[in-house]
């Protein structure tokens, strides 16, 4: 039984339709890949997928629970995590207090109003940001950080509520390769307990950390397999060849 399961997805905007039977299916421990030119659909799964745009038709089922009509924050509650392409941090507040917001996210308005909280979570806290190489800046404003080291901060404030399932949206953009490279060995150890679904258009990062591609074109899906049958897959190819 997958992680997650999304079957028939269609996505109409007036005469536009984003999504055209789309589905996707995320085994446990499994990085999964959202990959096609642009407008083929990819960020438009990934937000019905993440309760932000609700499908014309079609299901999408986690932990074997329809949660088509469950709302982001009831997703966030069953276990799955989003991280758009745009920063979202607080950039006022030092690196430290964004993760320390993202932990209170999940305790109880008791702890909170009686301040419970910043020492029972030091631990975790300083924990995330050392593995996110963010613990030397923890006491600076979040602003002060580059932009890759922001979309860093922000994937660790994603993952502190321990998701079961992180989604992804284009978080290399704007990264230097180095950034990039690092990127990826920050995310490869979440395997261990956490799947990934990853839009991105760095077709060498995406294939370096992905088990698993799924490729999209005007909406539908052309082709979904290992990395090395997408690679080999002359249907994808000429999409990439046709758009270039």
């Amino acid at each position: 039984m997958p992680l997650l399961e999304a079957s028939g997805i269609s996505k109409i905007f007036g005469k536009l339709t984003a999504l055209d039977d789309a589905a996707l299916a995320v085994g446990e421990r499994e990085f999964h890949g959202l990959i096609g030119p642009n407008g083929s659909g990819k960020s438009t799964l990934m937000k019905c997928i993440a309760g932000a745009e609700v499908p014309t038709r079609g299901k999408v089922r986690f932990i074997n629970t329809d949660i088509t009509a469950f709302t982001p924050t009831e997703r966030a509650r069953a276990g799955m995590s989003l991280k758009f392409q745009i920063t979202s941090v607080l950039p006022a507040l030092t690196v430290y207090d964004n993760i320390l917001l993202a932990f209170q996210a999940r305790c109880s308005l008791f702890d909170l109003v009686f301040s419970r909280t910043r020492g029972v979570l030091h631990d975790q806290v300083m924990a995330l940001l050392t593995q996110f190489r963010l613990a030397d800046r923890a006491h600076e404003a979040a602003a002060t950080l580059s932009h890759g080291q922001q979309q860093w901060l922000e994937i660790a404030m994603a993952l502190a509520g321990k998701p079961r399932l992180l989604l992804l949206d284009e978080p290399t953009g704007g990264m230097s390769l180095e950034e990039r490279r690092v990127t990826g060995e920050l995310l490869e150890p979440i395997k261990q307990h956490c799947s990934l679904v990853i839009v991105e258009h760095d077709l060498d990062f995406i294939r370096d950390i992905c088990d698993r591609l799924t490729v999209l074109d005007q909406g539908r899906v052309l082709a979904s397999g290992t990395v090395a049958e997408i690679q080999a897959n002359k249907d994808v190819q000429e999409i990439y060849l046709r758009r270039a």
